[in-house]
């Protein structure tokens, strides 16, 4: 038998159902925006049109084109974040700017994920990414107590906001929870070994392919290994991530095999992803030319270069800044279930009215 459809969420009985994590959602933005102006923030606005959606081998875009009067048209993409507007603004001479931008990424449905979803990124001038931790932290809490909450929860899964977040850097995690050295696999510029971390990814009992990258490798491991036991009981930072999984962060400067990255995790979900931003243009272009190859090999297609945010790179002042995926925290702040649950308008699909 055909299970019956579900319903849409713009059903009166399942709007009701959902309505207290709305209404939720709404005094957490108002609590974070209040966090934000009195760390003297400026709330900017930037176009989800870009000549560029970004250069992430794994992230996949919306194509549109913009048409002229004349009919020209020009290819765009809707962006999957507003990180290179950003920085353009810190280019610009602004300092510190936060934004709650929509932002698009295709291929992507599930409890955790949405075509359409709200991101905050927040950028800090002239200071650490360290101080990214502390602003994390103060929106975790911040969160739940607008929530009318102690603790964030999903399925099951529960962690105290007001405990200090561990810190813990990739090198550990990979040997406390899955038995391999990951630095012995990475050499004193960067450069990757991808036998040595085959070797242990089989040893460790981890399904691989043949084709694996050293970076599929270490995927894998993160996910499977790893990601299940972050953000329990209290938030983790997970940080210093090796230079090939850089993006768009600079190296340490205490050590060339890892990047000032972190990604922050509560209930074994990942919430934020945090750079002490790289702002040599050329290596900037070097890493999105190399992404783009890896788009190509394994999709077969790329995505171009934004050479206005490369050139804006090359004069913006050293900062640190930080992309927060805000409907999860409200989901984590309400221990909703599904993405779904915390969207005013979900975009129609499969997943909407469950």
């Amino acid at each position: 038998m055909t299970p019956a459809a579900a319903s849409p969420w713009w059903t009166p009985h399942v709007h009701a159902d959902r309505r207290p994590f709305l209404l939720a959602r709404n005094r957490i933005k108002a609590a974070l925006r209040d966090y934000l102006a009195r760390e003297d923030f400026i709330e900017v606005e930037t176009s989800a049109l870009q000549v560029s959606p970004g250069n992430e081998a794994h992230l996949h875009a919306f194509e549109t084109a913009a048409i002229d009067p004349d009919g020209t048209r020009t290819p765009l993409y809707l962006h999957t974040s507003p990180e290179f507007a950003c920085k353009k603004l810190l280019a610009a001479g602004e300092q510190r700017i936060a934004c709650f931008a929509p932002v698009y990424r295709n291929r992507e449905r599930g409890p955790l994920h949405h075509p359409e979803f709200t991101m905050l990124e927040w950028y800090r001038t002239g200071e650490t990414y360290q101080s990214l931790m502390t602003d994390c932290h103060e929106i975790l809490m911040r969160a739940t107590e607008a929530a009318g909450t102690r603790m964030l929860g999903h399925r099951g899964r529960f962690c105290n906001p007001a405990l200090e977040p561990e810190r813990l850097t990739l090198a550990d995690a990979f040997t406390r929870y899955a038995g391999i050295d990951l630095l012995a696999t990475v050499g004193p510029t960067g450069e990757t070994d991808r036998d040595a971390l085959a070797a242990a990814v089989g040893s460790a009992g981890i399904r691989m392919a043949g084709d694996d990258s050293w970076s599929d490798l270490f995927s894998r491991v993160l996910v499977e290994k790893i990601e299940p036991h972050l953000g329990l009981g209290r938030a983790t930072i997970l940080m210093e991530y090796p230079v090939a999984e850089a993006a768009l962060a600079r190296p340490s400067p205490g050590d060339a095999r890892v990047a000032e990255r972190f990604e922050l995790y509560a209930c074994g979900v990942e919430l934020a992803n945090a750079f002490g931003e790289l702002t040599d243009a050329g290596e900037q272009r070097r890493r999105f030319e190399l992404e783009m190859a890896e788009k190509s090999r394994i999709y077969g297609e790329r995505y171009p270069l934004d050479e206005d945010f490369l050139a804006a790179l090359a004069i913006m002042p050293e900062a640190s800044g930080s992309a927060l995926g805000f409907d999860r925290l409200v989901m984590l702040a309400t221990d909703a279930s599904r993405i779904e649950q915390v969207l005013w308008a979900p975009v129609a699909g499969t997943e909407a009215g469950r």
